[in-house]
């Protein structure tokens, strides 16, 4: 059986990040709304990224990881970008700096936005 871990990005562009059994069905759920006061409150919603797992435990270990991440990581992870992903990864003061554009080995706000989906 599957396991599935899944990132939504709702109407006014927050993300949900859960799992299940069943994304389809988990799917409909959360497009009709009632099962989840979080997303039936941000309709409609979007499967932005999803990974499946062998085991529950597994899933809900990921799941539990990517909740802790920040929004700019979680696009990293969505947009298939590990360098983002990585720089993200580091704690802020370990980050090349931005805020003058001087490096280029950095991210600025503009990329903590909306997911742009491929």
């Amino acid at each position: 059986m599957a396991f599935w871990v899944y990132i939504l990005q709702c109407a006014d562009g927050k993300f949900y990040t859960g799992q299940t059994d069943d994304l389809e069905r988990r799917m409909g759920e959360h497009q009709h709304g009632g099962f989840c006061d979080f997303t039936s409150r941000r309709r409609p919603v979007e499967l932005v990224w999803s990974e499946y797992y062998q085991t529950r435990g597994d899933a809900i270990e990921v799941e539990k990881q990517l909740k802790s991440w920040s929004r700019a990581k979680k696009i990293g992870l969505i947009n298939g970008d590990w360098k983002m992903v990585s720089h993200y990864s580091r704690p802020p003061h370990e980050r090349p700096s931005t805020s003058l554009g001087t490096n280029g080995g950095g991210f600025g706000k503009a990329d903590e936005g909306k997911a742009e989906l491929p």
